[in-house]
């Protein structure tokens, strides 16, 4: 799709029709803007969609009909959920995050000093610059998704794209992990979070989009946490509680599965 000239929108989407095959969309009628400095949440069912919105946003699934619009130049990091590296081989902490400059360095090009200084600022940025040099698959769960983290910072990018990211961690790694990506939306880095948890990323966010039966819509947290549209969404009855200031997603009666 062509990028726009010029937008004050990072990414936007509109009337698009989202989907793999031909007659079978996953997303239609989707409107979303997503604009310099936003930390919006995408959450929803499995299988609702939430992946498939995220390779439009990055530009790796075109539209069906409708229009996906991203800024000239925008540069993309994208984190994707830590199953998808596979910890088997020997890399480093400063491996993995070097890789995240293939794209300008090539594959067959050595890192130079330049590259590695970029790639310890970005480990420092992740809390992780004392760890630089530990095998990845010696640390743990929420060290490896801010390492990962780090290797989508390394780029430099205008938009951070998280996938998942505190899928498989226990509460600590879960707490660090959103922790860092508040800190870094703070200091300015625009982010979109792809969850299924509800209330993980509404505790985090700004903005809030619920996807399910093929249809998105998007708005401020307190317009998205309410009972009837949770209800619709995730077909179970939903309490709207509150805890130590922080609104609190209750499937069920009261003392059920608050993690949605």
């Amino acid at each position: 799709m062509p990028e726009a000239h010029a937008s004050p929108d990072l990414v936007r989407i509109e009337r698009a029709t989202l989907g793999y095959t031909p007659g079978s969309p996953v997303l239609e009628g989707v409107d979303l803007a997503i604009a310099r400095g936003d930390f919006l949440g995408v959450v929803g069912p499995n299988g609702s969609g939430k992946s498939t919105l995220l390779r439009a946003i990055l530009g790796v699934l075109a539209p069906g009909s409708g229009t996906v619009r991203r800024q000239r130049g925008v540069r993309f990091g994208y984190v994707p959920q830590r199953s998808a590296l596979d910890p088997i081989y020997p890399l480093r902490a400063i491996d993995v995050v070097l890789m995240g400059l293939f794209g300008e360095l090539g594959f067959f090009r050595r890192p130079g000093r330049d590259a590695r200084e970029r790639a310890r600022r970005a480990l420092d940025a992740a809390g992780m610059g004392a760890l630089a040099d530990r095998l990845y698959r010696e640390l743990s769960g929420g060290q490896q998704q801010r390492t990962l983290v780090a290797r989508a910072l390394v780029s430099e990018p205008d938009l951070l794209v998280l996938d998942e990211p505190t899928n498989d961690l226990d509460l600590a790694g879960e707490r660090d992990v959103m922790d860092l990506v508040s800190r870094l939306h703070a200091a300015g880095r625009t982010v979109v979070l792809v969850s299924h948890m509800l209330n993980v990323v509404a505790a985090y966010v700004r903005r809030l989009a619920l996807i399910g039966r093929g249809r998105l819509s998007v708005g401020s947290i307190e317009d998205m946490l309410r009972p009837d549209r949770l209800e619709a969404l995730y077909g179970v009855p939903v309490t709207i509680a509150e805890v130590a200031g922080r609104k609190v997603v209750v499937t069920g009666a009261l003392g059920g599965d608050p993690r949605a």
